[in-house]
Formats: C-alpha cells, structure tokens, sequence
C-alpha cells in the first residue's frame, strides 16, 4: 500500500510538469526560418541580432528585459534610427530566437554574450547602450566593467536596485525544487495574467501582446526567467552604478510614474549612486515605456544628447 501512495506522488509530482513542457514548442529551424534578422555563433550559443539604420550612423545597442525578445524595441528603434543612429538589437539566451543555453543567468552570463557579440560584429567601442528594464540591469553591469567601450547610456526603466514581486513571485523564486516546480507548471499562466492586465494600454509595437502571449509557449522561457530572476536580479547593483559614476559614463534613467514593476522610489536611489545622472519621469507611464510612451522616452533622450 505503501509503494502504492509513493508512485501516485511521485506522478503527482513529475507529470504536470511534463504535460506543461509537452504543450511547448521547441525553438528550432522551423521557428527560426520566421526570425527578422541574422544569427551569431557566439561561445554560449546561437543569438539573433538584427541591424537597421544607415550603415554610417553612430553605434546604438539596445538590451531587452526579462520575458520579452529584442521586438520590445520596435518603435524606439524607428525614432533612432530618423536620429541617425544605426541600432543594433539582439535576443537574449533564452529568449525570442536566440539558444536555450542553460547554466546561471547571472551578470557575467548576460555580460559574456554581449561582449561575444560585440567582437562578432566587429564594433570596438565608441556606442550608446540602451537597456530596458533587466536589460538596464545588463547594461549597467557591463558598463561597470567595460566605461571604455561606451559614448552613453540610457536606462529605460531599469532593474537592478528596486524592484515589485508579489509574494507568490517571491516564494517561487526564493524556493528551490517547489519553486521550479511551481513555475514549470504556472509560470506560464502567471506571466498571460500580468500580459493582459497590461494590455489595456495602447501599444506602438504593432500586436505586441498577442505576440509576448505567444512566447510564454516556446520552451525555456520559464526557466531563463527563472534563472534571471535568482541570479542577475536578486542582488542590487549600487556597487555596478558607484563604479560608472566614477568613470564619468554619461547616463540618462528614464522611468514610468505609474511603474509596477520597477517603481519610481529607484529615481531618488539612483541620484544617491550617481549625481551627475540625468533622470527623466514620464507621467502616467506604465513599466512598458519603449513600446506605449517611445516619443517621450525618445524626447528624454534627444534631451539628454544635447546636454552630453
């Protein structure tokens, strides 16, 4: 009897987990034959990057957040490019068309694939790095490591020092096993609910949310946001911004009034790291800044330039 209730746990416990991994798509040549731009082999894995804008234009990289791919920059990217910059945007390991690369999604992780890229494209310094949300995590960390290398940065409501989770979000990401099991089998849905609560918000980047709904179904979304989460985004960075203020990067923030993620209290937290940050906050504005408010987050930058 008793082996009996072991094997109905033990199916309890591994076959939701299957069935939720089964319901995925796999990334591969199929998915990948829809990808808009070019593939690297970088040492990690494959990263799809894309370019667009006039080849002589000064070097912009944009760096996408958590759960969605290099799209997320769609609209800042038009605005960029009318600027004259030539834009650079890439997928990170384990989103949009890029590899499922397993190991620990920490700074160095993000910071490796982006310095792979960089020698791939042969760009030696002398850009302006954008980064979104936990790309502005990503963003702050290398230019912590390489101030050489940048003109400017910009972080678009940036992680790194604060940050909202519920406590569902709280306990799966501070649970080890439990933890994964319980995003295995509802992260996915988690991640739906919070995409149609924002959905209300009108959008630049056409179907944007039908498309990040879509991606909570390709496999190893969940566990790179898993990792992410537990690694790159458990700590705060103050160290990371004390180093680029005293290597004098130029540095714009830009964040929403109405922000639920990333919340505005991370301003006056930033000034405190940095005094000579330019901060920009965008009324009204929502976590989703660069794809339904990119005119004013584009304005912040046009400011921020003719001051740099």
């Amino acid at each position: 009897m008793v082996w009996i209730l072991l094997i109905v746990l033990l199916l309890l416990i591994a076959v939701p987990p299957y069935i939720a991994w089964r319901r995925r798509y796999p990334m591969n040549a199929g998915m990948r034959s829809f990808a808009p731009g070019k593939f690297a082999s970088l040492s990690g894995g494959r990263t799809h990057y894309q370019w667009s804008g006039p080849h002589d234009g000064e070097i912009a990289v944009c760096v996408h957040g958590l759960t969605t791919p290099s799209y997320v920059w769609d609209a800042m990217v038009l605005y960029l490019n009318r600027m004259g910059y030539r834009v650079l945007t890439y997928d990170l390991y384990g989103r949009g068309f890029s590899d499922r690369v397993r190991g620990r999604q920490d700074a160095e992780f993000f910071i490796s694939q982006l310095e792979d890229l960089l020698e791939d494209q042969e760009i030696d310094g002398g850009f302006m790095l954008l980064g979104y949300s936990m790309g502005g995590a990503i963003a702050t960390c290398y230019a912590a490591k390489h101030p050489e290398m940048l003109e400017r940065m910009v972080l678009v409501a940036p992680a790194g020092l604060v940050i909202n989770r519920s406590r569902l979000q709280e306990f799966i990401f501070n649970t080890p096993i439990i933890g994964d099991w319980l995003m295995m089998v509802f992260g996915g849905w988690m991640l739906r609910k919070g995409i149609r609560a924002d959905s209300s918000v009108p959008s630049q980047v056409p179907d944007i949310y039908t498309r990040q709904m879509e991606d909570t179904y390709i496999r190893g979304l969940l566990p790179a946001v898993l990792s992410s989460m537990r690694n790159l985004l458990a700590g705060s960075l103050e160290e990371e911004h004390r180093k680029i203020a005293k290597a004098g990067v130029p540095v714009a923030a830009i964040w929403g009034e109405k922000d639920q993620v990333i919340p505005i209290s991370g301003l006056g937290k930033l000034t405190e790291l940095n005094r000579n940050v330019r901060q920009t906050m965008i009324p009204g504005a929502p976590h989703s800044l660069p794809y339904t408010h990119p005119e004013e987050t584009i304005k912040a930058i046009q400011e921020f330039l003719r001051e740099v």
